[in-house]
């Protein structure tokens, strides 16, 4: 009997690379682009988000009418297949538009409160991030795991921030690291920088109120590259995004709890 998520890995993956791809030809042509603020000044939209959004979306309702979609642009789509696919369009939209690297197209497919498939396509370095549930994380198609010794004073952790968050804890981690002989680090994309997690260049990441289109992919990916992940259910609206490679997770957990991040 066909599995039925192989013929969807099989279109996120390609339609990942392919969105990736628009999206770099929007980066390209950047200074064109039409630009609005949602919750506050540095919340940006553009039309290349949109456009990389419809084109993921109208493929999925081409290849598999029954699933249901949601994305960051458009909102949810109902389904009766029971999979919902979870989109981010272009993550890192700040640093899209301001020229940098460090944004990324993100596609996600849940069942449930399970996460089943996460795809993380970087375009301007050509890395493709994949996770498959029970089956691994691969980079550009070569399985990964990470080092499960590397401790936190030999790491750099990720912190996100938004508009939704406090800055008090956030603060207080950042410092928490320091003290422990670690450092902070950010890039704006979230999504890029739990797949740098997954891979190995971070020690850990941590953002409070997370959408899941940002995160559940990535930590799929870290915990299928032999990480730990905080509890954060497929079907959850915005939560805590946490996750580390082994030697690190109790103390940044530690960091975390007291900075007041962690009830």
């Amino acid at each position: 009997m066909t599995d039925p998520i192989d013929a969807r890995a099989a279109l996120a993956l390609d339609l990942a690379r392919r969105a990736g791809q628009l999206a770099l030809d929007y980066f390209r042509n950047r200074d064109t682009l039409e630009v609005e603020t949602k919750n506050g000044e540095l919340d940006l939209v553009s039309i290349a988000d949109r456009a990389v959004e419809d084109m993921i979306r109208a493929e999925i309702s081409d290849y598999f009418p029954d699933d249901a979609i949601l994305g960051e642009e458009g909102g949810a789509e109902a389904g009766e297949s029971g999979l919902t696919w979870v989109i981010d369009p272009i993550d890192g939209t700040v640093p899209f538009l301001m020229g940098l690297p460090h944004w990324c197209v993100v596609i996600t497919l849940i069942g449930g409160d399970e996460t089943l498939l996460g795809v993380i396509d970087v375009p301007i370095p050509g890395e493709q991030f994949v996770a498959r549930a029970g089956r691994g994380f691969t980079i550009n198609g070569t399985t990964f795991r990470m080092d499960a010794d590397r401790r936190i004073d030999q790491s750099l952790v990720a912190i996100g921030a938004s508009d939704r968050t406090n800055p008090d804890p956030s603060a207080a981690i950042i410092l928490g690291l320091m003290q422990a002989g670690g450092m902070f680090y950010r890039n704006g994309s979230g999504a890029n920088m739990l797949a740098c997690v997954a891979a190995g260049r971070l020690g850990g990441y941590v953002e409070d109120a997370m959408n899941p289109w940002d995160s559940l992919a990535g930590l799929l990916m870290i915990r299928e590259a032999g990480g730990v992940t905080h509890p954060y259910p497929a079907s959850a609206k915005l939560g805590l995004c946490m996750g580390a490679s082994p030697a690190v997770w109790d103390p940044l957990r530690e960091i975390v709890a007291g900075a007041g991040m962690l009830s």
